[in-house]
């Protein structure tokens, strides 16, 4: 029953992610439209930075105050209501900018359909270890990993032809569908939540004495912190990349358009792929620290490569060892947070990791914003890269102030001791 219920979880994020991705390039298809292919560097910043942080606002103003009720609700129910009403709203995106023609309307319903974000990752999160035995779990999260990469490469690949050839209008209402195909299998998940703490739900203090107890875990567990420290890397490099990257790929391009960016997506999910295998297989034993650190290190250097050339063929390559050595970070974390974290307060641990993960985010594109049009695109990556490569080096240091990180697979999971 196990299997069958992972099987679910795992179809469910796998279509999931993959409309995410159709989003992702609908919605820089929609741009690069509307500003004419980027021609005005410093106007095209500012719409990639205000998309950047409307997809983003809905956690820095939601997540650290929804973790106590995803842990009150069904965990299921969540999921399948937010990927209905995602569904909803992408297919009133091109509805809304046909009649207006304005991308104020796009940002608000973008604004509405993060929002469904806030309560859908940490309920994903949460259930996973519900529903799988912990000695199972970094291999659930490594094929939930796959899920995403698998998804990434099928969505790039797809979604920037659709992009470029049926336009960006099509690809939104693909990405509707998808969503909907995700209730599909996520409706068959047999999930039965587990008893937790009886809570007062009508007291302010109560709730409010929730909200810190999910703080304090973030504050005082070592595989949550090592955890945030990665991701927050991850999240950074992301931000400089979403306005500073796409730019630069552009731009050096003869005709610019939505399928290279599309083929470097798939570089970074084959690279992903394989340091996903090798996280699971060859790397499972090993200090996660050094996994870590080393991964974001090497990923920091290759970022260099993207940022001093303007050659296609160094692009895929950095895009795909990037994918390779960041690959620990996806995979890893998860694990991580799910293991220094109890049953109990698992949705209010990962509401607040996506509440710092997307703040890191956020004022990244704030950064890169401000600084691309001054500095230029490649200075700017270069400066994304010194982040990633810092994170890396503080990771290393992480494994010498908790030693318990650096044993050999990790320590048990709370919920089970």
């Amino acid at each position: 029953m196990a299997q069958r219920d992972f099987a679910s979880l795992w179809w469910g994020q796998l279509i999931s992610i993959l409309g995410e991705r159709l989003n992702f390039l609908a919605l820089n298809g929609l741009l690069l439209a509307h500003t004419r292919d980027f021609a005005d560097l410093g106007h095209s910043s500012v719409l990639l930075g205000l998309l950047g942080t409307v997809m983003l606002l809905p956690v820095l103003l939601f997540a650290p105050f929804t973790g106590p009720m995803v842990d009150r609700w069904n965990l299921r129910r969540t999921l399948l209501v937010s990927d209905t009403l995602r569904a909803m709203l992408v297919a009133v995106i091109p509805i809304g900018y046909a009649a207006t023609h304005s991308v104020t309307v796009v940002f608000a319903v973008v604004f509405l359909l993060f929002t469904c974000n806030v309560f859908f990752l940490p309920a994903k999160s949460a259930m996973t270890p519900e529903i799988v035995p912990p000695e199972q779990l970094l291999a659930a999260n490594t094929l939930l990993s796959v899920a995403g990469i698998v998804a990434t490469g099928v969505g790039a690949l797809a979604g920037g032809w659709l992009v470029d050839h049926w336009g960006w209008t099509a690809v939104m209402w693909v990405n509707a569908v998808t969503y909907l195909v995700s209730v599909g299998s996520l409706a068959l998940v047999r999930y039965r939540p587990r008893p937790r703490p009886v809570r007062d739900e009508a007291r302010p203090a109560g709730y409010l004495r929730e909200v810190l107890e999910g703080l304090n875990v973030v504050r005082l567990s070592p595989a949550v912190g090592l955890a945030l420290v990665a991701l927050g890397a991850v999240w950074a490099g992301g931000g400089f990349l979403q306005v500073a990257g796409v730019q630069h790929i552009q731009r050096a391009a003869s005709i610019p358009g939505t399928q290279r960016l599309s083929l470097l997506m798939v570089a970074f999910a084959i690279g992903a792929a394989l340091g996903t295998w090798a996280v699971n297989a060859r790397l499972k034993q090993a200090p996660r620290p050094i996994v870590l650190g080393g991964g974001l290190l090497a990923a920091g250097a290759f970022l260099v490569v993207i940022a001093l050339t303007k050659l296609f063929a160094a692009f895929a390559g950095a895009a795909f060892l990037i994918g390779l050595c960041a690959a620990p970070a996806f995979v890893l974390t998860e694990t991580l947070l799910q293991e220094g974290t109890d049953l109990a307060q698992r949705g209010r641990v990962f509401s607040l990791r996506d509440f710092a993960m997307r703040g890191t985010n956020q004022v990244s594109i704030w950064i890169a914003a401000a600084a691309t049009p001054l500095l230029g695109t490649s200075a700017a990556l270069l400066i994304a890269a010194v982040v990633i490569a810092g994170a890396g080096a503080l990771a290393l240091a992480w494994g010498r102030r908790a030693p318990e990180l650096m044993r050999p697979g990790g320590a048990a999971p709370p919920s089970s001791r």
